[in-house]
């Protein structure tokens, strides 16, 4: 080896260490970022008939199968939470078997201020209070039926949200694209590039599960599951109609709340259409099937209540279209106008607190010309009758069948709180699923112990190069002294 080609070689390894170094902190500096992908110097031999070693570039470490798999894992724990989300909602607001304030309690405090009238069928108090009750149970149906709309409302406005969070996402792979390609081209390093554009292809997979494929100099292209076209080339542009408020009438059938469009086409948001997966179908799938279903549950509630009170047969008082005890805001219900009921279910004003409060009409009938006999229940015995009897209740979630008052709206609890149980169950599975994933991917990551130690092999390289040169030079100066 001559003097030349020591310091060569020499020159080269003190090169290469200070990148390895430079790449090793690097790593340090980002164990704990999210999407880091950790990296390593490339080292080959200098060729050519030189001596040494030459840095091509910057290694990033990155699995294309395991990262497929995090993206499945973290979309399926999304999709969950989603719904988990909402049947948990439902049953804060419907209540559950030991809420003192749940709708199946407020029957039963209802039916027994019943009992406690007819016991006593001259008292005020006893009168005032059922009253009470009738209008906590009338309330509380009402408060869950707008619980359920603010549910409702949320969830298209998540959507608005998530369509504009997945345009603006590929618009910016759009451009880093085009970034990475300028730079392959110049022979720059790309790995930070890769790394912000992987971030951003997360994001949007977690709305829309995508399909990643490569294309020249290192740009990629994006599919949805379903086969649509998100990104190839040009970015596609998703638009939606986010609405204010919503109300129960209001469907994606009738017009009346948006759908989806790609590049002005419109689009099947179902759990069958192109953008399958994500939480932005889990998001139309709670707007246009499970909240309504939940309202057409909450509907058969109310109407089955209203009814059972407004029967002429139960309060001679009461003429063919006279409002009963339960009202459709103060008028009679109309079984053609049953979408939306539970919203706008309300005691009768002639006997509510807060109306004119003329108590005695729940014992003489509500159109009575004046009071009657103190000592008459046979009309509240009759309410009680009403809650007992069996009649044909059919929806959605409840089913079809011949129930009573207190059996039916102990089904709408059931029904809500088997609904969470098993999204509660598929998000401990999705849950578990994703940690694994997680856990795969963090092996292959930045591990500071073994960055560590590479530092101190690193350190030692450059002490033998920097000998080297130290050598050469000695060397050079007893020549020139000969």
């Amino acid at each position: 080896m001559t003097i030349t080609s020591a310091l060569n070689s020499a020159m080269s390894g003190l090169t290469a260490a200070g990148r390895q170094t430079s790449v090793v902190s690097e790593n340090l500096a980002n164990v704990l970022t999210p999407g880091y992908s950790r990296r390593s110097v490339a080292l080959t031999s200098a060729g050519d008939g030189f001596a040494g070693v030459r840095v091509n570039g910057v290694q990033r470490f990155n699995d294309p199968g395991l990262q497929a798999s995090v993206r499945t894992a973290n979309t399926e724990l999304g999709v969950s939470k989603v719904q988990s989300d909402f049947y948990g909602r439902m049953v804060e607001l419907v209540g559950k078997a030991d809420d003192p304030y749940s709708v199946t309690q407020r029957l039963t405090d209802f039916d027994s201020a019943l009992i406690e009238a007819i016991s006593r069928p001259d008292s005020g108090p006893r009168l005032n209070d059922l009253s009470i009750q009738a209008e906590e149970l009338a309330r509380s149906i009402s408060d869950a039926a707008e619980g359920l709309r603010n549910e409702r409302t949320a969830a298209d406005r998540a959507i608005d949200v998530q369509v504009e969070t997945v345009n603006q996402s590929l618009e910016k792979i759009q451009k880093l694209n085009a970034k990475i390609a300028i730079s392959q081209a110049a022979g720059a390093d790309t790995v930070s590039l890769l790394d912000q554009r992987d971030l951003l292809i997360d994001q949007v997979n977690e709305i829309i599960p995508v399909k990643v494929v490569n294309r020249d100099r290192g740009q990629v292209a994006l599919f949805s599951d379903g086969g649509a076209v998100l990104l190839d080339g040009q970015p596609a542009e998703l638009t939606f109609d986010g609405k204010a408020d919503t109300l129960p009438y209001m469907t994606l059938g009738n017009g009346l709340l948006s759908g989806l469009q790609i590049n002005g086409i419109d689009v099947d948001t179902g759990p069958g259409g192109p953008l399958r997966g994500g939480s932005l179908a889990a998001n139309f799938e709670v707007r246009d099937v499970l909240t309504v279903e939940a309202q057409e549950d909450l509907d058969a509630v109310a109407r089955d209540l209203i009814e059972r009170f407004q029967d002429p047969a139960l309060d001679t008082t009461l003429g063919a279209l006279d409002p009963g005890l339960f009202t459709d805001q103060g008028a009679f219900f109309d079984p053609a106008n049953t979408v939306g009921i539970a919203n706008r279910i309300e005691l009768n004003d002639k006997v509510a607190m807060q109306g004119q409060a003329e108590t005695w009409r729940l014992r003489d009938g509500l159109n009575a010309a004046g009071p009657g006999n103190a000592g008459d229940a046979s009309l509240l015995r009759a309410y009680t009758d009403a809650l007992d009897t069996k009649r044909l209740v059919s929806s959605v979630g409840l089913g079809t069948a011949n129930l009573d008052a207190s059996t039916l709206s102990a089904n709408l609890l059931s029904r809500f709180a088997q609904s969470e149980y098993s999204a509660q169950q598929n998000v401990a599975f999705a849950q578990a699923t994703h940690t694994e994933m997680q856990q795969r991917q963090l092996a292959q990551g930045v591990d500071s112990d073994a960055e560590l130690q590479n530092l101190i092999v690193i350190e030692k390289v450059y002490q033998a190069n920097a000998r080297m040169i130290s050598v050469v030079d000695e060397l050079m100066e007893t020549l020139l002294r000969i």
